[in-house]
């Protein structure tokens, strides 16, 4: 039995209040909240990706990127949208009206107060006889003009008029037959069924309101967004 004593002002080695030093715990597989290294310096972890999946047009961006636009062509002014879509209006509207002209239906907005008639004889007529054979070819021409040009190149002859263009918001491609027709639909059918005056005003409100992309409900609905075209 050993009689060694530790040294005046050391405690034994077994002592269960000796504070042993600490081994150094192993890198593991790191933590998503680990800072990451200096600038500069070498090792530890690659910063999260960038929200969305990445700039959706090809731009710098970068995770925390103040600016949700950054990146994305300039975003289409509310004129020249206007502009774009009085073009496209005209480019259907002529045709239909020789085609109301050819079947008779050119009383089609008018009301005859002498033979006791109101406004709502608009609406029946709209959706009686020649009345709703015109309103479902104005359907069909509305919704298969925006829907068509849509999907091909983002450019109806308004657009590409007045140099803009319809691209989806996550990456800015071309939209597809999905969300190009779901965006006429909503763009055209409520405006041609019921809401002649409102349905435009609420589009328009809903551009001047949206912040950061000036999204219309259409283009909520489609998941688009209308840019300028950049060279």
């Amino acid at each position: 039995m050993s009689t060694d004593q530790p040294p005046p002002g050391e405690p034994p080695e077994d002592d269960p209040f000796l504070k042993k030093p600490q081994e150094p715990t192993p890198p593991s597989g790191g933590s998503p909240y680990d800072s990451p290294p200096p600038a500069g310096g070498g090792g530890g972890y690659p910063p999260p990706p960038p929200p969305y999946g990445g700039d959706p047009y090809g731009g710098s961006g970068g995770y925390g990127m103040p600016d949700p636009l950054a990146g994305m062509p300039p975003l289409a002014d509310f004129g020249k949208r206007l502009a774009a879509r009085v073009i496209d209006v005209i480019i259907v509207a002529v045709p239909l009206f020789l085609i109301q002209l050819a079947i008779g239906d050119r009383n089609r907005y008018t009301v005859e107060t002498n033979k006791g008639e109101d406004v709502t004889e608009i609406v029946t007529k709209s959706y009686s006889g020649s009345g709703l054979l015109m309103t479902l070819i104005s359907i069909v021409a509305y919704v298969g003009y925006d829907w068509w040009f849509t999907k091909k190149n983002g450019q109806t002859v308004g657009k590409k008029a007045m140099g803009l263009r319809v691209a989806m918001l996550n990456d800015g491609s071309v939209p597809q037959n999905g969300p190009a027709l779901s965006r006429a639909a909503v763009l055209w059918l409520p405006t041609l069924i019921c809401c002649f005056c409102l349905w435009p005003l609420a589009l328009i409100v809903s551009i001047l309101v949206d912040k950061p992309y000036r999204q219309g409900l259409h283009d909520k609905v489609g998941k688009t967004v209308v840019v300028q075209v950049t060279t």
